[in-house]
């Protein structure tokens, strides 16, 4: 195989991973030519309207797995949170890469951290997951939507908009973005438990044999436990972008693997959370036995609930 074109959205974030994926997939593979398609998707062309009201994150993602299954392009690079869990017919999820920090981060250009916010201040999040857990720690704090790119939004916390945003610390950290704001915090996992597959990228795939070999080469062996586990708790509870889940595992050095889950009502009022510790060795099925846990524990009910206050919501706008 001498060409392969990979898939992307023209946003900061997408060419910076394409074009990193590009790098690597060249360095391995001596004499490979690897080439960028660029695809505006319709997620990128309607930001004035939340992302769970328009579709959520499977509309940045559509619009490539398009182009691959009519030849365009066999390789897409994603944010692997952004990913949904059941892949479409033709397609594979045929690698996922070491991750970069998995936590959330608060950026600020007066504040060093959620407690120094100040009592009504104005926190700027598009994701029900994160408003459901910083409206736990302070619900005191005004929570107004944020779309667009990383550097869109940044631009907004610059412009006075925001007293602070809530954005993945992955994304700052590729992009650079780190010096750009007074203040980077870090969330810690008992403060904010991130989406499944954060900090991962997953690279999707035509189902071709020699596709398959290349992409192969950039599999991670702990990111696609972690994840595994992550995607089967979400998939369990049928949970897609519209819904306030947060779950992560990390593989430690005595291989054992943590697991933490949290989801409830975006408001904050009624979450469910847990974490348990298993061997790495027993990886398969965990995420979805937890998952179970969570629904004998009213999961469902509360996902339903949470579901129709966004619908509330929206219908108000």
């Amino acid at each position: 195989m001498k060409k392969l074109t990979i898939a992307t959205r023209g946003s900061q974030l997408a060419l910076w991973q394409s074009n990193h994926i590009k790098a690597v997939l060249e360095e391995q593979n001596p004499g490979l030519v690897v080439e960028l398609n660029v695809i505006v998707t319709t997620g990128d062309k309607i930001i004035d309207k939340p992302l769970a009201a328009i579709g959520g994150k499977g509309l940045f993602l559509k619009e490539l797995e398009e182009a691959m299954l009519r030849g365009e392009a066999q390789i897409a690079v994603h944010s692997l949170k952004d990913v949904p869990t059941v892949m479409p017919e033709g397609l594979i999820l045929a690698a996922i890469t070491q991750r970069e920090d998995v936590r959330d981060a608060l950026l600020s250009e007066k504040y060093a951290d959620i407690d120094s916010l100040p009592q009504g201040a104005t926190v700027g999040t598009s994701s029900l997951r994160r408003r459901m857990q910083i409206e736990k720690i302070r619900p005191d704090l005004k929570i107004k939507d944020l779309r667009g790119n990383v550097d869109t939004r940044i631009r907004k916390l610059k412009e006075g908009e925001f007293d602070a945003i809530i954005l993945a610390a992955a994304g700052i950290n590729r992009l650079g973005f780190t010096g750009s704001v007074t203040h980077v915090y870090p969330i810690s996992l008992y403060e904010m438990i991130p989406s499944m597959g954060q900090g991962a990228l997953g690279i999707e795939a035509v189902n071709d044999e020699k596709v398959l070999a290349i992409v192969a080469r950039l599999e991670d062996e702990f990111s696609r436990i972690e994840t595994t586990i992550e995607r089967e708790f979400v998939d369990e509870l049928n949970g897609g972008c519209h819904v306030p889940i947060g779950v992560n595992a990390t593989v430690l050095e005595n291989d054992d693997v943590v697991i933490k889950a949290v989801l409830g009502l975006p408001n904050g009022t009624k979450i469910l959370s847990d974490s348990k510790i298993i061997s790495k060795d027993d990886f398969k099925g965990a995420g979805r036995d937890m998952a179970k846990e969570f629904i004998s524990r009213g999961a469902k009910e509360i996902l339903a609930l949470a579901e129709e206050m966004q619908k509330a919501e929206e219908a108000k706008k």
